[in-house]
């Protein structure tokens, strides 16, 4: 499922060096940090820090590992990144200019699977409103098996039967 991007006064560039700039010691932004999120937005998926680490490598990126974990706690803290806790990982996804969605996690393939659900977030306001709590966010995963990876998986077992 593609989401819809939401419209956003500042690009994530913009947002981000304000960040920096803003905070009790301002720091500059550098080119590593730069690049990093000129290629973090330029497409859409979930991915890990070493992934991000070896794709700008590959790209031909001077950054090192460290800068790509501080830089990824900075992005979150920004709110320009989410990280998303899949047992001992954490996947990263856009957070700015993307609407509310939630996640699927195959446990197999590590694929995720984004969806939208106007009853989960009815449900989740309805249960704030109930408990007088005000929410701030909220990360919403179901871990399982694909499509395809329950398919190879109910295909090997048919044939285990044989």
């Amino acid at each position: 499922m593609q989401l819809p991007a939401v419209e956003v006064s500042q690009s994530p560039e913009d947002k981000f060096r304000e960040y920096l700039a803003s905070r009790a010691r301002p720091q500059r932004y550098t080119d590593q940090q730069r690049d990093m999120v000129r290629y973090i937005f330029s497409k859409h998926n979930h991915f890990e820090a070493d992934e991000l680490f070896e794709d700008l490598r590959r790209e031909g990126f001077e950054v090192s590992r460290a800068t790509v974990y501080r830089t990824l706690k900075k992005l979150v803290d920004a709110g320009l990144l989410r990280g998303i806790e899949v047992g001992p990982r954490t996947k990263y996804e856009h957070d700015y200019g993307y609407p509310q969605h939630e996640h699927m996690y195959c446990q197999h393939c590590h694929k995720m699977i984004e969806f939208q659900s106007p009853v989960i977030e009815g449900l989740l306001r309805e249960i704030c409103r109930e408990h007088n709590f005000q929410a701030s966010g909220h990360t919403f995963v179901i871990r399982g098996l694909c499509a395809e990876c329950n398919r190879a998986r109910v295909t090997k077992r048919r044939l285990d039967l044989v």
